[in-house]
């Protein structure tokens, strides 16, 4: 998301303070036009020297720590750091953020395999989440429940919390190699509903949270959710790879877990009608099929096949 994110506000004329928990990734940052430093996101202490040294007027929340996921059989191990980041660390930023006078905290949250699995097959941002998620993702949506609730809440700025759809674009090789190699099977009848958004469409949507929008929860996804048994075939089609692998749920559930048969199966998709009316925000990608075809042609692989 940074490296969609910063060179974008960059080019809109906004002074850009980024942060990153890397020294060595400074230079990169810096040669993007950005003033860099490093910040530790669960270190009290490094977080308000950190912002206080910037005196922002908007605070971007972008922090999680995903790259080292490897597998969801254990959904919340993966993601024990990011959870951490959304609880401790959104409560440091928010801190922060009132000590140095920002006037708006947009922060990252998510939308999907989050959303209560019954009912609408669409959810906009008054339905709740999850009340019974599956056990290995407890920790993982108490997270993104205590992060919405504490910047929506928030005292002395305005709290807009964007709920991202499954990224996909630039950077995500790793996704679109799962494909190609048909690690991703269909899993069930792959009835779950599945919202992506383009990484370059998510980045216009948060710049455009920086002045338009009341304080509040915005699904940031494209307008078309999708079941996993159409959108799996349809990117291993463009990737010019061989059909997905089915495999029944129980399947699954022993080589994968129980995370992933729930999002296979049961997931439910979400509404962008608020972001858009309320962001003035217009999507690139409308479509998955449109920001596959376009991901795909970017990324190193076979050649693109045109899939209808």
């Amino acid at each position: 998301m940074g490296r969609q994110l910063v060179p974008k506000l960059l080019a809109l004329g906004h002074e850009v303070v980024a942060t990153t928990r890397s020294s060595a990734k400074l230079g990169e940052i810096r040669a993007w036009g950005a003033d860099a430093m490093v910040m530790d996101g669960l270190d009290p202490a490094s977080v308000m020297a950190a912002v206080g040294a910037a005196r922002p007027e908007v605070v971007v929340h972008q922090m999680t720590a995903l790259a080292s996921v490897a597998s969801l059989r254990h959904f919340d191990r993966e993601f024990a750091v990011t959870n951490r980041l959304r609880t401790e660390g959104t409560r440091y930023l928010l801190e922060a953020a009132e000590k140095a006078g920002a006037r708006r905290v947009v922060a990252q949250s998510f939308t999907g395999w989050a959303n209560e699995r019954v009912g609408s097959p669409v959810k906009d941002e008054t339905a709740p989440l999850d009340p019974h998620p599956p056990k290995t993702m407890r920790q993982g949506l108490a997270a993104i429940a205590g992060l919405e609730k504490a910047v929506t809440a928030a005292r002395g700025v305005e709290g807009l919390v964007l709920r991202y759809g499954n990224f996909y674009g630039p950077g995500s090789a790793a996704f679109l190699d799962a494909v190609r190699r048909r690690k991703l099977p269909v899993v069930g009848a792959g009835t779950g509903l599945w919202s992506f958004i383009h990484l370059i469409d998510a980045a216009d949507a948060t710049i455009a949270a920086l002045d338009r929008g009341t304080p509040g929860l915005y699904n940031v996804v494209d307008d078309e959710p999708a079941p996993a048994a159409e959108w799996i075939p349809y990117l291993a089609e463009v990737a010019g790879a061989k059909p997905p692998l089915h495999v029944p749920a129980w399947v699954g559930r022993l080589a994968a877990g129980e995370a992933v048969v729930s999002m296979m199966t049961e997931a439910r998709g979400s509404s962008n009608s608020k972001a858009k009316a309320q962001l003035g925000w217009a999507l690139r990608y409308p479509s998955w099929r449109q920001g596959f075809r376009a991901w795909v042609a970017e990324e190193p692989g076979p050649k693109l096949r045109q899939a209808a």
